[in-house]
């Protein structure tokens, strides 16, 4: 195996959107109208219970991202397929290198939003 592809990681993440977020609209809100009135605390309190959930067993992280995540992504259970360093946003790209196969991670905060992220592989 080269090293190229060892370094790389898969990961499937949940994205709430906020004020603050670079691009204020999403395919659940197309207009943007929900995203620019939701403030990055509420942001956080909507993705912590969602978490919360995954958790403790009562939801699927990938049901919960198809619903929830403001990402494109969500249609496929917010699977970003595999990458490697450098091509994800700094602070995403560290939490998920950080975390075990099958772990979730705590809240990251990007330029695109808030995020929870499953490592898959």
């Amino acid at each position: 195996m080269s090293s190229s592809s060892s370094d790389k990681v898969r990961a499937s993440h949940i994205l709430i959107k906020h004020e603050g977020s670079r691009r204020k609209a999403s395919w659940k809100d197309p207009e943007g109208r929900i995203i620019s009135n939701t403030t990055r605390d509420a942001a956080v309190s909507q993705l912590k219970a969602l978490r919360d959930d995954i958790v403790s067993g009562k939801s699927k992280f990938e049901d919960v991202a198809s619903r929830y995540s403001d990402c494109s992504s969500a249609k496929r259970g917010g699977d970003l397929g595999s990458f490697g360093r450098k091509q994800m946003q700094k602070p995403f790209e560290e939490a998920t290198y950080a975390l075990k196969v099958g772990e979730i991670s705590d809240i990251v905060d990007t330029d695109s939003g808030v995020h929870i992220i499953k490592r898959t592989g």
